[in-house]
């Protein structure tokens, strides 16, 4: 009895440990390859012309912050509830209600929303801004028409009924409990 105790620690020990490994890998080659594609499209700041303030500097800062934070929680959530990485590829094997997610059904959208917005004022980026409506509305378009109904399907009424309960951008005050 005792070996296979161990056993079946060592083994769930080691699950969370390459989970944890995948996600080393995934959030940072996410964040960089976002961080890439904002850099890119600045060169059309000269042609739009508007200037931001110095100032905005440190209000960027603070939604770099705001924004990486609710990312980070979101992943933990995912690693420790969900026994699975953010990645669309990789994603968790069980369902999660909890954390973020018990206020808002996509908060890890919604908190590299804000790291971005904060990027783009933080470098006085009006393209990088842009860029931020353009991939809001393509995240959106994502989410209602493939993470929804492949959520629905993996895990049925558990996601309905959350479904019907949090709402997909706008937080609610009340926390969601199943």
């Amino acid at each position: 009895m005792e070996n296979s105790t161990i056993i079946f620690d060592t083994c769930f020990k080691l699950k969370l440990f390459f989970t944890i490994l995948r996600s080393i890998i995934y959030v940072p080659a996410f964040i960089l390859a976002f961080g890439w594609l904002a850099l890119q499209v600045r060169v059309y700041d000269k042609d739009i012309g508007i200037k931001f303030p110095w100032e905005t500097r440190w209000p960027g800062i603070v939604l770099m912050i705001a924004g990486g934070i609710l990312v980070l929680l979101c992943v933990a959530v995912f690693i420790v509830r969900g026994k699975g990485t953010p990645a669309v590829f990789d994603p968790p094997r069980e369902f999660v209600a909890t954390g973020p997610y018990a206020y808002v059904r996509n908060p890890m959208y919604i908190g590299g929303f804000i790291l971005l917005a904060g990027f783009g004022t933080y470098h006085h980026s009006v393209s990088i801004l842009i860029l931020l409506i353009v991939l809001m509305f393509m995240f959106h378009l994502f989410v209602v028409w493939l993470e929804e109904p492949t959520l629905s399907k993996q895990f049925g009424k558990s996601y309905m009924d959350y479904k019907k309960a949090v709402r997909r951008w706008i937080p609610k005050r009340m926390k969601y409990i199943p």
